[in-house]
């Protein structure tokens, strides 16, 4: 039997199923032309609203992964379909911070685990930097919605990518024996002791 719409087969087949993901992202895609064009509105119509922007976006440190959270907020997830996905997964791995003690290294902590410990994301975040980075060896940071960035130093197999948007508990890397973290605000690192509790 062929079906004619794609609506009528998936209601047929799902009962649970709404275009509320399709009009939502259609309604997003509407917002966003709208801020656009405002935007570039508001730029053409007088050239110091340009000087304005650009000393605002140069001179401010702009967090990325807190407009993300604000988004998600007030508008839900970016994709259309994502909250289909959620309904239909679950976590296979959700864990907090376990370590056997803390000692200051160079900007930072070393922290003692297991072997093969896995390393889970201590605050929800962007992943801005994979790479080898000195005294520190395979590293990967993450800015978290609060505007701090987080080095997860001397990890490996890494199970994010550049970019990925991760979320606290996820399994971010594994450390063997010990991995290093650091923490970093506006160009200034930060104390450790209020985020390993």
């Amino acid at each position: 039997m062929e079906y004619k719409s794609v609506t009528k087969y998936l209601s047929k087949n799902n009962k649970n199923f709404k275009n509320r993901p399709i009009m939502g992202f259609f309604t997003k895609l509407l917002i966003c032309t709208i801020i656009v064009l405002s935007l570039l509105v508001f730029l053409k119509y007088d050239k110091s609203n340009k000087q304005v922007i650009y000393k605002y976006l140069y001179e401010n440190n702009i967090s990325l992964s807190g407009i993300n959270a604000w988004y998600k907020k007030h508008f839900g997830d970016i994709t259309p379909f994502q909250d289909l996905v959620k309904e239909n997964t679950k976590l296979v791995f959700n864990d907090n911070l376990v370590y056997k003690d803390a000692s200051i290294y160079k900007n930072g902590v070393k922290l003692n685990v297991e072997k093969n410990y896995l390393i889970p994301i201590i605050e929800s975040g962007i992943v801005v930097f994979i790479g080898n980075k000195d005294d520190y060896g395979k590293t990967v940071i993450i800015e978290q919605t609060d505007g701090v960035s987080v080095w997860y130093g001397n990890v490996d197999n890494i199970n994010v990518s550049l970019y990925d948007y991760v979320t606290k508990g996820e399994f971010l890397a594994e450390a063997n024996g010990s991995f290093y973290m650091v923490f970093q605000k506006d160009g200034k690192y930060i104390k450790y002791d209020d985020y390993l509790k």
